[in-house]
């Protein structure tokens, strides 16, 4: 296991102090979702929205962030290699990071992963605390098994409970029993509840939520790191595109879609596909491509700096999402604010992204034809790329800075 490491840049402005008459909030953040030195872009929509609110001067936090155990940090292992890699602490951005192992058991880790990540958090927070750290409230991310884990240390230690579902937590794991009784046991006991659209609400109502107890809080763009480039023609030459391009941004996994893309090539002779990102299904996403006589078109890019997305985003004359499943995506903003539209499925918060022409098209599903009936339609009749840019700045980050502190200070002054 490493020691301790520090990333920190300043895109996000230094916090302010806050008013006289009002207390830092101390929060404690405990959340799987959440980058390290070895996996940079895991859950960073977690920690932006985080440093946004730190840097507002209102509030502080400790991040508790557990990875699964593993011994080895050999790269034969594959991916569970990186997390003997991460460091059990790290500084990111201002933030202390802490990472407890916990034992994520194969083909169990659904049903036993509240007790190992509650087990593991409850010691690195017992480890706080005897170090004199005080907190007013926990903010969790994710519903299950954080959530649970969360909740349990909330009644323990008598702190206040904030659960920010994010979309997978509220769609699909309830289709499993356990899951489900301990998602509903989070929905009843948590103080209140975080939704990052307003889709993701209605979900979180359908499983039982008092939807007073619910706030619609959407995610927002850092409007600074993704703009339009400065010379988008020198770009596309120096990346070496020419004619339509689409860029697909997500973990190589079944759900984003990816595959779904690839399959309306084909029917899009001399468009070109980006796509950034890594995990289990790059052979087959490879191996698809050149089964369909496409791959001289596809570019499997692999895992890009987070920041380095504003340049594919530029370049790219739309961002295709066609994930099954999503609470909020953050790239369909990010590629807007660079000046790209996107077409995305009917997932949730799609729609409430995509709610003008400017910004794109929301596809009825994500068949290859769909996708290739809505390319051919958007590239047809593109948006003035600085009218996109116009839509995404509607959606920067101090709004939900704002919910979130006048949500704690809600919990904070029922709990008195």
């Amino acid at each position: 296991m490493s020691g301790e490491t520090s990333v920190d840049d300043a895109r996000v402005q230094p916090a302010r102090e806050p008013a006289a008459d009002a207390r830092v909030l101390r929060l404690l953040t405990l959340t799987t979702l959440y980058p390290n030195a070895r996996q940079p872009n895991h859950g960073v929509f977690v920690e932006n929205r985080l440093r946004h609110l730190v840097a507002s001067g209102a509030a502080q936090s400790e991040v508790v962030a557990p990875v699964p155990w593993f011994p080895a940090a050999s790269s034969i292992f594959g991916e569970w290699s990186r997390y003997a890699g991460v460091p059990a602490r790290e500084q990111r951005h201002g933030l202390t990071v802490h990472h407890p192992r916990y034992l994520a058991l194969p083909r169990l880790g659904m049903l036993s992963g509240p007790w190992m990540l509650h087990r593991a958090a409850r010691a690195a927070v017992l480890g706080l605390l005897r170090d004199g750290r005080r907190f007013d409230a926990i903010d969790a991310h994710y519903l299950y098994p954080d959530g649970v884990a969360a909740l349990w240390l909330a009644r323990e230690f008598g702190l206040p409970l904030v659960v920010t579902a994010r979309g997978s937590d509220t769609s699909l794991l309830p289709r499993y029993r356990l899951p489900r009784r301990l998602i509903g046991e989070v929905i009843a006991g948590a103080d209140a509840l975080i939704a990052v659209s307003q889709g993701l609400r209605e979900g979180l109502v359908d499983l039982g939520a008092d939807p007073a107890r619910v706030t619609v809080l959407r995610n927002g763009v850092d409007l600074e790191t993704f703009r339009p480039p400065a010379d988008r023609a020198a770009l596309r030459a120096e990346l070496g595109l020419e004619g339509p391009v689409l860029l697909s941004v997500g973990l190589l996994i079944a759900r984003k879609g990816h595959d779904q893309i690839i399959a309306a090539l084909p029917d899009l002779p001399g468009c070109t596909l980006l796509v950034a990102g890594e995990g289990p299904e790059r052979a087959a996403l490879d191996a698809l491509a050149r089964r369909l006589g496409v791959a001289d078109r596809v570019r499997l890019l692999g895992p890009q700096p987070h920041a380095a997305l504003a340049r594919l985003y530029g370049a790219a004359d739309a961002l295709v999402l066609a994930s099954l499943r999503e609470g909020w995506a953050n790239v369909l903003l990010e590629a807007m604010a660079c000046g790209t539209p996107a077409l995305a499925g009917p997932a949730w918060g799609s729609a409430e992204a995509i709610c003008t022409p400017e910004a794109g098209l929301v596809l009825d599903g994500v068949t290859p034809g769909a996708i290739a009936a809505g390319v051919r339609r958007l590239l047809a009749e593109p948006p003035d790329r600085a009218a996109t840019r116009r839509h995404a700045e509607g959606f920067g980050w101090g709004p939900t800075t704002e919910g979130q502190l006048t949500l704690f200070r809600r919990v904070l002054e029922h709990r008195r």
